[in-house]
């Protein structure tokens, strides 16, 4: 099963979602702005992307400069703080099993499938 972590409000989450379903594949679709995932979730997410948290972390949104732009923070705070506001989680997000990919840009999909 492939699920998209997704924000249909992003442009480049959506041409990631045509891309699977112009593949054929119907992928689970994770609407997380309005479902956030947990500390759990994101912890698993880290490892199957293999980065820090800081590395999912989008450093362009108004949250992140507002509240924690040049701030020293543990993995633990980075996770909170993608709990606390989601749309900090960099997008969008593709799972295949027991691989994951930043599908930025949205041909990086292909690396997993």
């Amino acid at each position: 099963m492939i699920k998209i972590y997704h924000n249909p409000r992003c442009r480049k989450s959506r041409e990631t979602l045509e891309l699977l379903q112009s593949q054929s594949i119907d992928p689970e679709i994770i609407l997380y702005m309005k479902e956030t995932p947990t500390k759990k979730d994101i912890k698993a997410l880290l490892k199957l992307l293999d980065i820090k948290p800081q590395e999912l972390i989008r450093k362009n949104e108004p949250i992140y400069k507002e509240k924690y732009k040049d701030k020293k923070m543990t993995a633990t705070q980075w996770i909170t703080a993608m709990t606390t506001y989601p749309q900090l989680i960099e997008r969008p997000i593709v799972i295949h099993g027991d691989k994951a990919v930043i599908a930025r840009p949205p041909e990086r999909v292909e690396e997993i499938l």
